[in-house]
């Protein structure tokens, strides 16, 4: 027997789930409700929980709730309860560690020289091995969360000064990580040396902020003033703002399928706006697998951008034939039969009036297990379409990633043990066609991939990591390490 919210629950593990948004500020009088407001923002990177520490000049304050910004930090003195001109904040999709209210981030402990707060953005790669090797020192942890793992190198480090002990315990870690860290005196943020993941700053009338995306500036009508460059640590004090960069340089390799799926379409990343990209995407893809078709229908919502530019460049009517429940939650249906099957119907519902009697091309960002695609298409033909081909604006996804998205082990991809056709078969349309990876670069404003030195992270699609694996060597997945956490294995 299935319950709606178990249906639900397998519908979600069929697509990626971004990764964690931060946000943090420095100068601000209301800097609890203006962090609230940044998450609120960035909810798209994580939907489980969230987290705010304040700080009031005299004490640290901390509100860590499960569920979504909106339901949980807007109830009654929450608010009231975050004190002080500063604050960091967190929302959080598990990748590594699991859920629990003991992984909810932002981090706070109270060090040899007062309280620190720490959030991040990505995966760190060998966060088990120096947690083991900090255990054998006699360190307790808490939690099972990676990011956990750096406020103990900050506490442990030998360094006299928080800037220097904080560059100590960054150098030791690798992976991807966007930080925020804050204490009694300043604020830091911080991206690996390869800018996997995103980080920005911004000003709101003298105040500083850093945020995962320019979109959590434009909720608070702050100024967007540059993307943190990679391996690069700021530094905020009431004084003002120091910059400084204690990695050895390195090629950047910023995730690509920020551009794809994870960032929201109304942020700019790295210099480049989202939705245009997505747009772009989507030309290379009708230029790369052209169709005869009646009517272009994205796959709502991820797929929109890039229909839009699938239909510009083929000359075919973009409709749309898929209208999205945004409402979809927990539910009160009593279990039953009849809705083991109405998991993408719960979410998606096709409109017959745009589909029936027409040759349809569907574009999605992606196919991960292949479920949802199946169910989606099997909809799409009994609203009366005559064909159906699908489009996918991404190269097959093939590999799990171990930088901060939370993927199906790599056996469970339907790429990693299909040929295209087999996939066409299995999701019953009648072409199947991706976007290359040069198709890709080439939408984001690159020649093609340079195979000896790729510019961004796409192991997804190549297998090719650009970091150590260091926790990871014999396993397939970032599972891996909430089960090693979790069994202290």
């Amino acid at each position: 027997m299935a319950d709606a919210d178990d249906v639900l629950s397998a519908e979600a593990d069929d697509h990626f789930h971004d990764e964690c948004g931060v946000f943090g500020i420095f100068g601000r009088q209301d800097a609890a409700a203006i962090v609230t407001l940044g998450l609120h923002a960035l909810q798209h990177r994580g939907q489980e929980a969230a987290g705010i520490v304040s700080y009031d000049g005299t004490q640290f304050h901390v509100e860590r709730h499960v569920g979504l910004i909106g339901d949980t930090f807007t109830k009654q003195g929450v608010i009231d309860r975050l004190q002080g001109n500063r604050a960091i904040g967190h929302t959080r999709y598990a990748t590594t560690g699991g859920a629990g209210m003991r992984n909810i981030q932002p981090f706070f402990a109270e060090l040899a020289d007062g309280g620190f707060a720490v959030a991040h953005n990505g995966n760190l790669t060998n966060a088990m091995t120096v947690q083991r090797a900090l255990q054998k020192q006699g360190a307790i942890f808490s939690s099972t969360s990676d990011t956990e793992t750096i406020l103990h190198l900050v506490a442990t480090s030998k360094e006299r000064d928080l800037n220097s002990r904080f560059i100590d315990a960054v150098r030791q870690v690798e992976g991807a990580f966007s930080l925020v860290a804050m204490t009694a005196k300043k604020m830091i943020g911080c991206r690996d040396p390869l800018g996997i993941r995103p980080l920005v700053l911004g000003d709101l009338d003298g105040a500083w902020i850093l945020a995962s995306e320019t979109c959590a500036l434009d909720i608070i009508g702050a100024r967007f003033v540059r993307d943190l460059k990679p391996g690069e640590m700021v530094v905020v004090t009431s004084k003002g703002i120091e910059s400084l960069f204690p990695f050895e340089q390195q090629k950047t390799r910023f995730c690509i399928f920020e551009y794809v799926y994870f960032a929201r379409p109304d942020s700019s990343v790295e210099g480049r706006n989202v939705y245009e990209v997505r747009k772009r995407i989507g030309a290379e893809l009708a230029q790369e697998n052209p169709v005869e078709a009646d009517i272009v229908v994205p796959v709502p919502d991820s797929g929109t951008p890039a229909a839009i530019g699938f239909s510009q460049a083929a000359g075919i009517p973009f409709e749309l034939g898929i209208i999205r429940n945004h409402y979809v939650g927990r539910t009160f249906i009593q279990p039953g039969d009849s809705i083991r099957h109405m998991g993408v119907k719960l979410k998606h519902n096709a409109n017959r009036r745009m589909i029936e009697g027409k040759r349809v091309v569907l574009v999605d960002d992606s196919i991960v297990r292949g479920t949802t695609s199946q169910k989606i298409v099997q909809m799409v033909r009994d609203a009366g379409a005559r064909e159906v081909h699908m489009r996918i604006a991404s190269p097959p996804t093939s590999a799990s990633c171990f930088y901060g998205v939370d993927t199906p082990e790599k056996s469970k991809l339907l790429a990693s043990r299909m040929s295209i056709q087999e996939m066409a078969e299995f999701i019953r349309v009648d072409s199947l066609g991706f976007l290359t990876i040069d198709g890709l670069y080439r939408a984001v404003g690159e020649a093609g991939r340079n195979n000896e030195q790729p510019q961004f992270c796409d192991a997804c699609f190549t297998g090719q990591y650009p970091t150590r694996l260091l926790d990871f060597e014999g396993h397939d997945n970032v599972r891996t390490l909430s089960l090693l956490a979790t069994s202290g294995s």
